[in-house]
């Protein structure tokens, strides 16, 4: 059995990615999941400052430990204003000056959703090209549009083209792992 660490990027507790996050995880064959609640690793804003003073949070090596034990990693990222949510950002802060392989080189797939059409495109381009840069393992991604259309909680992605192409994203994501 494979240990995949799933979440979504957002600590809203209704987060419509964390949901995404543990259904694509759901999907992968052989698993284990262990679905993160980001709401679990509240820490102060990261600064240099902050650090030298308190030193880096437990949290953050609670987090780090949790990624570095797992077989791959699903996150989900909400796009709030074009970008990253505040609370991951602070805890891709923390958990970068631990070590410089910050995912640990844990195979990746990155997704995305929203209630429109454009399925958060513009965070998950950003979040796939920063997460790319340094990880020697394969990092893929998948954005699912209009989610209250294209997702049911009981069935999951409905649009059948959709589900074919995140199936192939998860293939691609088991055969790194």
């Amino acid at each position: 059995m494979k240990k995949i660490v799933a979440f979504g990027a957002s600590n809203s507790k209704k987060s419509i990615n964390k949901k995404f996050a543990n259904y694509a995880a759901t999907l992968i064959p052989n698993s284990t999941i262990e679905l993160l609640d980001l709401n679990d690793y509240v820490m102060p804003i990261y600064s240099e400052d902050i650090q030298e003073e308190y030193g880096i949070p437990e949290l953050a090596h609670s987090f780090k430990k949790t990624l570095r034990e797992s077989d791959g990693i699903v996150i989900s990222f909400a796009e709030y204003n074009g970008s990253y949510t505040a609370a991951f950002k602070n805890i891709f802060d923390w958990i970068s000056v631990i070590e410089s392989d910050v995912w640990c080189s844990k195979p990746m797939l990155l997704l995305a959703t929203s209630p429109g059409p454009r399925g958060a495109v513009d965070v998950l381009e950003s979040a796939h090209k920063r997460i790319s840069h340094g990880n020697k393992n394969t990092v893929l991604s998948f954005s699912l549009p209009s989610f209250g259309k294209n997702y049911d909680e009981n069935y999951g992605i409905l649009d059948k083209n959709l589900l074919k192409e995140l199936h192939k994203v998860i293939n691609e994501f088991v055969a790194s792992i």
